[in-house]
């Protein structure tokens, strides 16, 4: 296997409201931005990761191109997911040896549509979408399912909930978000402060291989393992109160001993679920960015929290660290990657 890493990261100001800009005009800063920081104008491999529901048209991630200059032709691919899911096959892509090095993108303009009935779109067009049933309302079955079992509290989302949104007020990229008030519920037993917000915004994340990484970044971010499970379309037949997905990923991806996690946790409840699948104890510092709670683009936040994960061992406050991302009702898809200051190969 090549030594691949994390060798730039970049993200938007997120924001909350319209702002009144298409989104080739959120992506465009972020893109040179981590052009001017790698000194690469062009990559070997450029993958993206975007919503065509989001905007309302057909290949949406086509206009995006604009922003990267795609000629004379680029070697280019796009995932209808989060653009996570856009930096494993980038990683697979580097595997291959046709390429040193790959920038991968995601972006959503969340606050142009109804959110919960876009994403309803993703269920089961025969059994489960027919019923109307929304993605908070799915999360909340989840919930209060977890809460009886584990015998946690509304409280204990509520401690959630409060960390990530005084740690989002730290992070100038994330939605300041005042502490969690008030005991009116969105969908019982979820607050409004227990559901990740709408969010606008976009980032990016270039990767490279070998001694190129070290070309591009004083301490690049390894990744050591990546690996992503998904858990059965149809919610009967999971136990809602667990993530197996998310726990053989992390088995496979090598989360054991990381230092800081950064969580896709679009919920209270799924950081506590999350928590115990990775096997994260008390030690571990959770997204220390604020994670989903104080900002949630969509199709850009799991790849935020690879980003944000490998942020703290370029600057060097960690060492190991673990970025995970989330696709589809209650912890549906799961993906985890370890990066380490250290080479897996040594």
């Amino acid at each position: 296997m090549r030594d691949v890493a994390v060798v730039a990261f970049a993200q938007s100001h997120h924001s909350g409201e319209d702002q009144g800009i298409a989104e080739t005009e959120m992506v465009l800063p972020v893109i040179t931005e981590i052009k001017e920081r790698t000194g690469l104008s062009r990559f070997g491999f450029t993958c993206s990761g975007s919503c065509d529901y989001l905007q309302g048209a057909p290949f949406a991630f086509v206009s995006a191109l604009d922003t990267l200059g795609a000629w004379p032709p680029i070697s280019e691919s796009h995932v209808e997911m989060d653009g996570a899911w856009a930096l494993y096959e980038a990683w697979v892509k580097l595997q291959t040896g046709q390429t040193d090095t790959a920038l991968v993108y995601g972006f959503g303009k969340s606050s142009q549509g109804d959110l919960r009935a876009i994403m309803g779109k993703q269920l089961d067009p025969y059994t489960l979408a027919p019923l109307g049933v929304d993605q908070v309302s799915m999360a909340a079955m989840q919930a209060r399912a977890y809460l009886e079992k584990a015998g946690a509290k509304e409280d204990d989302l509520r401690a959630v909930a409060a960390r990530s949104r005084a740690s989002g007020r730290e992070n100038p990229f994330a939605l300041h978000l005042p502490d969690p008030e008030g005991d009116d519920y969105d969908v019982a037993p979820l607050h409004p402060y227990d559901v990740a917000p709408v969010t606008d915004g976009a980032a990016a994340i270039v990767l490279a291989a070998g001694d190129k990484a070290r070309e591009l970044c004083e301490r690049p971010a390894w990744i050591t393992g990546i690996d992503h499970r998904t858990e059965p379309h149809a919610l009967g037949v999971r136990d809602l109160t667990r993530s197996e997905a998310a726990r053989i990923a992390g088995e496979k991806a090598g989360a054991a001993g990381v230092e800081v996690a950064e969580l896709h946790a679009q919920f209270s409840h799924e950081e506590l679920i999350l928590r115990e699948a990775l096997g994260l104890g008390d030690g571990v510092t959770v997204n220390p960015s604020g994670g989903a709670l104080s900002a949630n683009p969509v199709m850009a936040a799991g790849l935020i929290r690879i980003g944000e994960a490998a942020a703290r061992v370029h600057d060097g406050t960690a060492s190991r660290t673990l970025g995970h991302a989330a696709s589809g009702p209650c912890l549906q898809q799961n993906l985890v990657c370890v990066m380490s200051g250290e080479k897996k190969n040594g």
